[in-house]
């Protein structure tokens, strides 16, 4: 059994979309426990104005990440050879973990 040409136009892109669908909805799941333990920690020892600011600003960040999640999602169960991730959704999913990370520590401090 050879590595030639042939066996590498017989690949299976079936596997990759999966696996890649899996991480995007654990990221997701990640996201969601983030921004609940930022929800109870803005709640935490009595309600302050800046808790709920900061508790309301992962919130809102973890929403934009669920919209981003999803879209990724659909884009890659909508076809056997799905697009790459374009720069500009990559981006703004970095944007919104790192604020949302930001926001989280801010809350622990």
């Amino acid at each position: 059994m050879s590595g030639g040409p042939a066996a590498a136009a017989v690949r299976d892109p079936g596997l990759q979309p999966e696996r890649t669908r899996l991480a995007w909805r654990r990221t997701t799941l990640a996201a969601t426990v983030a921004a609940v333990l930022a929800a109870k920690s803005a709640l935490r020892g009595g309600v302050s104005v800046s808790g709920v600011v900061v508790g309301a600003l992962c919130c809102v960040l973890w929403l934009g990440f669920l919209a981003l999640a999803q879209r990724r999602i659909r884009l890659l169960a909508a076809s056997p050879e799905p697009r790459a991730l374009a720069a500009r959704h990559a981006t703004a999913t970095v944007v919104v973990t790192v604020a949302l990370a930001v926001c989280g520590a801010g809350l622990l401090l």
